[in-house]
């Protein structure tokens, strides 16, 4: 037994159904080996990767059609990485990242449900500020994810982080459910030299689910 319950949901996005191994509950969590405290990941939050959230479903709804072709593309804090099985299904170059321990054991076993090939996985803590973190990680043309400005401190952390395997034209597509730190990202992210597009993101879900949160979307400055 490793410790957690799981369960497998199916999704249809798209008209197409997807079916995503994940925890059972927000309750689970285990540690033994003490893996995500050595990564700084704190008890509560444990179980945050493994559960389909909203704003991954508006992300992966929206990637059903977003240009891709002969881009290289990274899914940050992807969690149960579904925007990232969407596009690689569309046939785009992927690589998923993040930082919990279980992201790419989970993601192994989604590919394997849907029918997939393997992804790139890489690990990556965008919260670390040091540059030299994730060289193998390189540089993207579409960087996209989804929920990830829930701490004060994260807006500058991930702003720098993209700059870093961001692409001299790259483009970013952030979704956010309106969290209170959307204001800073923006200004981080100005600072670094990008131009932001903010749209509001369809009020209803596929399923009927009432949505509230908006696309943000960067471009770089061109020097």
């Amino acid at each position: 037994m490793p410790g957690y319950q799981v369960r497998t949901e199916t999704l249809n996005l798209g008209g197409e159904d997807w079916h995503i191994r994940r925890l059972s509950d927000g309750q689970q969590f285990t540690d033994t080996d003490h893996r995500a405290a050595d990564l700084g990941l704190p008890p509560a939050g444990w179980a945050h990767f493994g559960q389909v959230w909203p704003s991954s479903r508006v992300l992966a709804l929206a990637m059903l059609t977003q240009p891709m072709q002969g881009l290289r593309v990274l899914e940050i804090g992807a969690g149960l990485a579904l925007a990232s099985l969407v596009m690689h299904r569309r046939g785009a170059d992927v690589t998923v990242s993040d930082w919990h321990p279980l992201t790419e054991e989970f993601l192994r076993h989604n590919l394997v449900l849907n029918g997939l090939g393997p992804l790139p996985y890489q690990a990556g803590n965008w919260e670390s500020t040091a540059a030299t973190d994730n060289p193998a990680l390189g540089r993207f043309d579409l960087i996209v994810g989804s929920d990830l400005l829930y701490e004060r401190q994260q807006p500058a952390q991930l702003a720098a982080f993209i700059f870093r395997h961001s692409t001299p034209t790259a483009v970013v597509i952030i979704v956010d459910p309106d969290r209170g730190n959307r204001a800073a990202f923006g200004r981080d992210m100005a600072a670094m030299g990008f131009v932001l597009s903010m749209t509001t993101a369809d009020r209803q879900l596929e399923d009927g689910e009432a949505y509230k949160g908006r696309f943000l979307r960067f471009h770089r400055q061109r020097v």
